[in-house]
């Protein structure tokens, strides 16, 4: 792709969205876009890879990256999750750091904070939750994270809430250089729908089920058809589990829980794609997917 010629008071740059898992990054990232491209729960390490959205501004086109949570990882899985973390912060013109006020997590902060020291890019520091924490605290929070690490800007947000982030976006926007304009004005993210309906599937397994559940989850597209056939566009999944006893939780009773999970997708599918779907989903069970390198792959972590 070519990027197209830019005035000369025309900025650009990617920017890597990261912090400590389930700080709200992807919550930040569809604020900022206005749509949902990065999938969301409560659960920590609900996203596992790297998501691109595209912030069109008068005089600016920003680039984001919405990075896996950084901490100290053990597992397979873990820590290649990591790895696309760490490793798009030094790909990048500009970081955004978000850190979670209201539930800090101290250790995955620090643990990435002596990561950034390593190479020293350029960080935007958001405090995220304000609306949680009265604003003395806020004040307190902002005083402690002066001294972390020479930071551009330390700006108070609540990405649920939207306060704040207008300001985030002009404190960035200031960081970056003159540039092109990368992506065309209707462009929002370079992920393939396929990639969204996959996520989407995988968040409702997050937000239906047990604690046990979504970790062990995978989810691939068996059929997508591009074309609608009367009007519906028919899409195939397939829900991958470690463990029989997963497999029925994730089915239910009379297949209940897969038809809720379904259900629920399929609305933000359409939602998503503008059309009628019809989904069809199926879990399959594969022993221990999660630590096993060529199925790691895959699925595409």
């Amino acid at each position: 792709m070519t990027p197209k010629k830019s005035s000369p008071e025309y900025k650009s740059g990617f920017v890597a969205i990261t912090g400590a898992p389930n700080a709200g990054k992807s919550t930040l990232l569809n604020r900022m876009l206005g749509e949902k491209i990065s999938i969301t729960s409560r659960k920590p390490q609900t996203t596992r890879n790297r998501i691109l959205g595209v912030v069109h501004r008068p005089a600016s086109q920003i680039i984001f990256i919405d990075t896996p949570g950084v901490h100290k990882a053990s597992q397979p899985l873990n820590i290649r999750i990591v790895n696309v973390a760490l490793s798009t912060l030094t790909e990048v013109d500009l970081v955004l750091i978000l850190i979670d006020i209201a539930n800090p997590e101290p250790e995955a902060e620090q643990y990435m904070i002596s990561e950034l020291k390593k190479n020293n890019p350029s960080v935007v520091l958001a405090l995220n939750k304000i609306d949680a924490v009265k604003k003395p605290e806020v004040i307190k929070i902002i005083n402690k994270w002066k001294d972390a690490y020479p930071f551009k800007a330390i700006v108070p947000i609540s990405a649920k809430h939207g306060d704040g982030v207008e300001t985030l976006l002009v404190e960035m926007e200031k960081e970056l250089s003159e540039g092109p304009q990368y992506y065309p004005d209707d462009t929002m993210t370079d992920v393939p729908a396929k990639f969204i309906a996959a996520e989407m599937i995988r968040e409702k397994v997050f937000r239906l089920t047990g604690q046990e559940i979504p970790y062990s989850v995978a989810v691939s597209i068996e059929s997508f058809s591009n074309k609608p056939k009367k009007g519906i566009i028919h899409i195939q999944a397939t829900i991958h589990v470690e463990r029989d006893s997963q497999k029925g939780i994730i089915i239910g009773k009379k297949g209940s829980k897969l038809k809720q999970i379904g259900q629920n997708a399929r609305m933000e599918i359409e939602r998503m794609l503008g059309n009628k779907v019809c989904l069809k989903l199926f879990v399959h069970v594969q022993k221990n997917w999660s630590k096993d390198t060529k199925a790691l792959t895959r699925f595409g972590y």
